[in-house]
Formats: C-alpha cells, structure tokens, sequence
C-alpha cells in the first residue's frame, strides 16, 4: 500500500493551454497557464492586433520611441522593430530619449539606452531639459522642494518629446504606457473630480493643436506580463525608481489598484473601459 500511496503523490507537469508543452507560467491578465514560446506569440499577436485595430499607423510614418531604459520603453523598442518587420508596417524607427538632469537616475538609465541603441540598430537622439529649457530637475527640486516636482517634470518632457520628434521630421511618438499606467491615470482623474480629462487618459492615440500624434500600443497590455517578456527574452533594462516619485498622488492609485488585481485580475481592464464609456457620456452630454 505504502507504493500505492507513493504513486499517488507524484505531481503531473502543468501543461501549456495552447500547445500542449510544459508551461512554464500563467499570465496575470487571464490566468492562462502557457510555455515561453506561446507566451511570445499571444503577447505580440494582441499588441499587433491593438495596432491594427486601431489604426496607428500608416506606411511610410516617422515613429519617434520615447525611451527611458525602463522596462516599458525597451519592451515597446523591441516589440516595435519585431512587428515592423514581421508584418511589414513600413515604419522609420528613432529613440527618442529625454535627459531631465536627475543626477544617479538619468544617467544611468541613458547607458541602458545608449546598449539598446546598438542592441536594435535604431537612431538615438537625447535632448536634455538643461538645453531646451536651462534648468535641470535636480535645480528645480532645489528651487520649489519635493511637492508637484511630478507634474513640472510631466509638461516638461511632454513639450521635449514633441521638440524632438519635430527636430527627427517624426509624425508619431510611440510611449510605453501600459494597461496599469492608464488604469491608474483613471482612477486619479476619478479621484480628483476631474472627469474632463477621462477622454484624454484613456485615448489611445492623443495629439492635438499642431502637437505630434502620440500612440499607446501597449494601451491593453499588462504591466507584469511585459515584465514577463523583458525577463523571458533577457532584454537589456534599467530598474531604478526615479528618486523623485515616492511620494507622488500616483503611487497612492496604483497601490490601490494592485490590492484590486489580486482579487479580480480583469480590474485593469474594466476600469480603463469605465474610462472610456465615462468621457463618452461626458462628451454627449
């Protein structure tokens, strides 16, 4: 009895939903257990599908990536560089990289840049706020203290990325704002009574009032399954927080919405589409 007993503890290998294989992990978005390779292609499939569908692009555009050596700016240079080549999209690719002078943060994070540079054979331009506006973050910081330093540093580099788009003859800028990013942004809006800015935020392409055209591709993509892909594919990435962002109105958002995923993991997406059906009454009304 006792080999009985044996035979009954051994586990079987959980198998990939997909193919059949051996998963290896089960995405966050829908609990489905897959192998790395189905993983690859169910990720970039939905980003190429969020692509078309939405019609960001057209053949022959200038895409400026904004790219910061996180995780979701060297995910989003991959991925663009894959899907222009496998699909065909007919794009021109830049990095575009903004130097907001934050002494042992930025700095850092450009030498991860400047290694992708080379890693996807892609342009790299770099402006700083030193040069476009005289005044670094660590100066600002200095001069009005640690409050609303985010949303200097927010319209600041919003305006250096369309300078430099416009300085590279670039029609698109391409962000890594993730599905959490723009939940978050959601429930802020919510948060402040500011429901006029819910069109804004959830829109996935924004650009207006001769600025350049800006596209979320990752608008429905989940934050740990792209860093997921980043760990998978060994990409090369810059972890860091910037030194400026803990005590930011945002972190409160998205520690709230973190407790929220773990009892429901669609919550991400359902506040995003609450979102949208919000700024939709909002602009009938």
């Amino acid at each position: 009895s006792s080999g009985i007993n044996a035979e009954c503890t051994i586990t079987m290998p959980v198998l990939c939903q997909t193919c059949g294989g051996k998963a290896i992990l089960k995405r966050p978005k829908n609990g489905k257990k897959l192998c790395k390779e189905c993983f690859y292609n169910v990720f970039e499939d939905e980003i190429h599908q969020t692509i078309i569908q939405n019609k960001l692009f057209n053949p022959g555009d200038k895409v400026a990536i904004g790219a910061s050596g996180g995780k979701d700016s060297t995910v989003l240079a991959h991925i663009m560089k894959v899907l222009n080549e496998r699909h065909n999209y007919r794009l021109e690719l830049f990095l575009l990289s903004i130097d907001e002078g934050i002494t042992g943060y930025r700095d850092d994070s450009l030498e991860t840049v400047q290694r992708n540079r080379l890693q996807y054979n892609l342009p790299l331009t770099i402006l700083s706020y030193k040069e476009l506006y005289n005044w670094t973050m660590d100066e600002i910081v200095k001069q009005i203290g640690m409050k609303n330093n985010c949303t200097f540093c927010g319209v600041f580099r919003r305006q250096a990325l369309d300078r430099g788009a416009w300085k590279l003859k670039c029609n698109k800028i391409v962000t890594g704002h993730n599905a959490d990013d723009i939940a978050e942004t959601v429930l802020m809006n919510i948060l402040r009574g500011d429901i006029a800015r819910l069109g804004r935020c959830t829109s996935i392409t924004t650009g207006q009032d001769g600025m350049v055209s800006r596209c979320k591709p990752f608008k429905y993509t989940y934050e740990k399954e792209i860093v997921m892909y980043a760990h998978f594919k060994k990409l090369d990435y810059f972890t860091t927080e910037c030194i400026y962002s803990p005590n930011a109105y945002r972190g409160h958002a998205r520690t709230f919405l973190k407790d929220l995923e773990k009892i429901r993991p669609r919550v991400i997406l359902d506040i995003i589409k609450s979102g949208e059906d919000m700024s939709i009454k909002e602009e009938v009304s």
